[in-house]
């Protein structure tokens, strides 16, 4: 694995290029996200997606999947959002939540047959950045090591990880508490299905 360090507020411009290289590629990504460092990988790569999959043991089938995006307009292309939700996700975003959407059509064909996608837009540059330099969003699950006193530690993660992950950008000590969840499928009713380092007001 190959370890990029990148100052977090103002993220080298060749060094996220050559992590979108590496997303491009079909590689898994380890990056900051402003919460739990994230494994990530080209959203509309299949194999990509089957190899972050079984990194982390997920059915894509079943479980959650959640996408990061560069901002909201990025985002629209894959969710639907209507003018409440809209409201809602530019308060909250850029930020640590994950927003459960309603799915837009043009989906990847692994999200196909969803009702809803998670939609993130971190507050970590260095993740909007590879976003916005890949053109579409990234596949997103959080890192999972033993020891959470870990998961904040890119050194520990890296080590983890180094058999697996192609790339791992160290944007410094990252968060040990995951995004809050919350559910705008019906944007009338928000609904909070995990707290978060921040709170969500509705």
């Amino acid at each position: 694995m190959k370890i990029l360090r990148i100052y977090s507020d103002n993220p080298d411009g060749r060094h996220i290029s050559e992590a979108v290289d590496t997303l491009r590629d079909g590689g898994v990504v380890i990056f900051p996200t402003g919460s739990l460092y994230a494994l990530g990988c080209d959203a509309l790569n299949h194999r990509a997606i089957e190899r972050l999959c079984g990194i982390k043991g997920i059915d894509p089938a079943r479980h959650p999947l959640s996408l990061v995006c560069a901002d909201l307009s990025q985002a629209a292309e894959y969710v639907r959002i209507d003018n409440t939700a809209f409201r809602t996700l530019r308060h909250y975003l850029p930020g640590p939540f994950t927003f459960l959407l309603p799915a837009a059509l043009r989906l990847p064909r692994i999200f196909k047959g969803r009702k809803t996608i998670g939609l993130r837009v971190p507050s970590s540059p260095i993740a909007r950045a590879l976003a916005e330099g890949l053109g579409h969003p990234l596949m997103c699950t959080s890192v999972a090591l033993d020891d959470p006193d870990e998961l904040a530690e890119p050194e520990s993660i890296a080590m983890h990880y180094a058999a697996e992950a192609q790339l791992l950008i160290d944007g410094g000590t990252g968060s040990t508490q995951g995004t809050a969840i919350i559910d705008l499928s019906d944007s009338s009713a928000p609904e909070i299905l995990r707290e978060g380092p921040v709170e969500f007001e509705g």
